[in-house]
């Protein structure tokens, strides 16, 4: 399948699993220890794991051991990136931290090349440039009374992309073995969830939190089950585009760069049809510096193509 075609269907899913997280995070954990969903996640992650490789016959015994340790590192780091993400969402909205995660580009190429030996071209590096102006542009037009609370949340998001790019690289790095690409991704599955288990009882608030948020409203479980089904085929087009593409970084600018475009049309059709889940704001300024980045956004992709 064309890797364009995987970074379509994970940019859809995507976004709708960023929305889905902040309506969850808002409305029932009221942005008050969202983490603590990764007790759920961790339970459904590990069932589909051994579902995935009880139906394709993995055999650990015969298999490499190092590709298989690296993915079920890259797992972990994945679920681990988890925690600075929830972090992030419980201060801002999802519009703002699709925009926000434009450094997963740049980051991409900074560290394939160093990791993988990639290369990019000069007009690439100015691409990746551009698109970094968006981010920037959301930070220098807040507020500055908000602006503290802004870059706090930059901060977490900063952290979880780096974690999740090392993470993902690291996939990268293990498919080269022969593993199936089946069975790779479920390994992935196994380590993020057997990690997000370890995180949460090493973190007794946080397990109390979710188990008193399911006891009062059992209906939480539904939105998240559905991010949970497309969480794993979103797993399954972005690492299939990254293996595929030229390069990591060319695969992430045209995902990561397309996903906060996405949101942010979507995020507008959401509050103006169904607020509680939506809820953007919709201030004449907010559209006006959102449609200013996603231009650039739009612009450095088609930089990239050229």
């Amino acid at each position: 399948m064309n890797w364009l075609i995987l970074v379509a269907i994970t940019v859809i899913l995507d976004a709708s699993r960023i929305f889905i997280d902040n309506y969850v995070s808002d409305v029932y954990f009221k942005k008050n220890g969202a983490v603590s969903q990764k007790l759920f996640y961790g339970c459904a992650y590990i069932i589909i794991a051994i579902a995935i490789l009880f139906a394709t016959n993995f055999n650990l015994f015969e298999t490499d051991y190092s590709a298989v340790g690296l993915i079920l590192l890259s797992g972990a780091l994945v679920s681990i990136a988890g925690i600075p993400y929830y972090k992030a969402l419980e201060i801002e909205d999802s519009t703002n931290l699709g925009i926000f995660m434009q450094l997963a580009p740049i980051l991409y190429l900074i560290l394939g090349w160093f990791f993988l030996n990639e290369t990019s071209s000069l007009l690439q590096l100015v691409a990746f440039l551009i698109i970094l102006a968006a981010p920037t542009l959301i930070i220098l037009t807040t507020r500055k009374r908000s602006r503290k609370v802004k870059l706090k949340a930059v901060f977490f998001a900063f952290i979880y992309v780096l974690v999740a790019v090392i993470g993902n690289l690291i996939f990268v790095k293990a498919d080269a073995s022969a593993l199936n690409f089946v069975d790779e991704i479920a390994l992935l599955f196994l380590a993020k969830g057997i990690t997000n288990l370890v995180i949460i009882y090493g973190k007794p608030k946080w397990r109390k939190r979710f188990q008193t948020i399911f006891k009062d409203n059992k209906k939480v479980l539904r939105p998240m089950l559905t991010n949970t089904l497309i969480g794993a085929v979103k797993d399954f087009a972005y690492r299939g585009a990254l293996i595929t593409a030229p390069t990591v970084a060319l695969a992430s600018a045209a995902t990561d760069s397309t996903t906060p475009i996405v949101i942010f049309f979507m995020g507008i059709l959401l509050t103006l049809i169904w607020p509680k889940f939506g809820r953007e704001k919709l201030d004449r300024k907010t559209v006006i510096v959102h449609f200013i980045a996603t231009i650039l956004v739009v612009a450095g992709i088609i930089i990239l193509q050229i």
